[in-house]
């Protein structure tokens, strides 16, 4: 039989696919085997176990937490006085060097004081001139009474008498009111300070003339310890503040930024308005500042203590958010487990539960994106400095 070259490069064709359709089989069919046995093998060996996610764990913790409020106050002296002359005069002596701490009663200007001590020794003399006529008008009024008593003068002289007297007595004390005046003067010669405290630079030398008309003070006192802070805070703690304050257990603690010192006191005083711009109200805070850690005038931060209360506490990176609101993992027979909670405040990294937690749980603070709701855990050791 004779095959054209057509018919040859058919057959040839039809050779190949049948060719490449029985490799595929057999691929297929090894692939179903390798499957079979690789499924009976995993089977034999049993059910793999779960994840285990290691994390790192706290306790929620039932305490004593203060409910408190931020706020930035300033520092003002509790009194301040600017030093004036009372006379025109020259200062004649500074007894102190600027910006040193003074107590009370310190000498710190002496004045010229020459024109009033002779003003002084002039009414001591017009008081002593004075006084020896009133003795020579009551020896008078003596004489004359006996005199009258004996019938030898008439009740005229007598009467007179008595009325110098009497008007030598009145000029005497004129004459001492005149004098205790200049001593008064006097003692504006010397100016003290009224309290303890830290004084300024003074603003004049030895020489200067100075006068009650002058602007500039001599030098200005303000008064270290104790001091005020004054501060502001929202109109919704008015009513928890000044409950605290009629039990005394309102405090105020305040910082300078940039010092790990502080000082606490307590609420002074809270302004009697409430600023309607604002909504905010001005509470005046007294600190001891035996060290004069704050110093009049310092922009500090505030820490109002309103109470002291009862709650349940964790560390705030232990809370988690989500759409339906805050939520912790708490960890329960070796899982994790959601739940949800409230949280009220923070307070030094700790946030305040009011509601999911009974304290003593044990909380995730770590690790924490790798966990769903019954996912296996382990606890691991604390980071260093954690």
């Amino acid at each position: 039989m004779l095959f054209t070259g057509g018919t040859v490069r058919t057959m040839k064709k039809r050779s190949w696919i049948l060719l490449v359709g029985a490799l595929g089989i057999a691929a297929v069919a090894a692939f179903v085997t390798r499957s079979s046995w690789m499924g009976s093998n995993a089977s034999a060996q049993g059910p793999q176990r779960p994840r285990t996610i290691s994390v790192e764990i706290a306790k929620a913790e039932r305490k004593p937490v203060p409910v408190d409020v931020d706020a930035n106050g300033t520092v003002t002296p509790i009194s301040s006085v600017a030093l004036k002359s009372r006379l025109e005069t020259t200062i004649v002596a500074v007894h102190f060097e600027d910006g040193a701490k003074v107590n009370e009663g310190d000498l710190l200007f002496t004045l010229d004081a020459r024109q009033i001590d002779a003003q002084i020794e002039q009414a001591e003399g017009t008081l002593a001139k004075d006084q020896a006529q009133l003795e020579g008008a009551m020896r008078d009024l003596r004489r004359y009474t006996d005199l009258v008593a004996k019938g030898a003068t008439t009740q005229v002289n007598l009467d007179n008498a008595r009325t110098q007297s009497d008007t030598l007595t009145a000029t005497i004390k004129a004459d001492q009111a005149v004098l205790d005046n200049y001593k008064v003067q006097k003692s504006y010669t010397l100016i003290r300070a009224p309290f303890a405290g830290r004084i300024s630079a003074a603003n004049v030398k030895v020489g200067n003339f100075v006068r009650p008309a002058d602007t500039q003070p001599l030098a200005v006192i303000n008064q270290m310890a104790p001091v005020y802070v004054t501060f502001a805070v929202p109109q919704r703690v008015l009513v928890d503040l000044r409950e605290a304050m009629a039990k005394n257990g309102s405090r105020v603690i305040a910082t300078v930024p940039g010092r790990k010192s502080s000082e606490e006191g307590k609420v002074a005083m809270v302004e009697n308005t409430v600023d309607a711009t604002t909504g905010m109200i001005t509470v005046r805070g007294v600190m001891d500042n035996g060290n004069e850690t704050l110093w009049p005038g310092t922009l500090v931060s505030t820490k109002l203590i309103i109470r002291t209360e009862e709650s349940v506490v964790v560390p705030t990176i232990a809370v988690q958010r989500s759409q339906s609101g805050n939520f912790v993992f708490v960890v329960k027979d070796g899982a994790a487990r959601v739940q949800p909670v409230t949280v009220d405040r923070t307070f030094q990294g700790f946030s305040v539960i009011s509601d999911g937690l009974s304290g003593g749980e044990s909380i995730v603070t770590d690790g924490q994106l790798l966990l769903s709701d019954g996912t296996r855990v382990e606890p691991r050791a604390k980071k260093a400095g954690a």
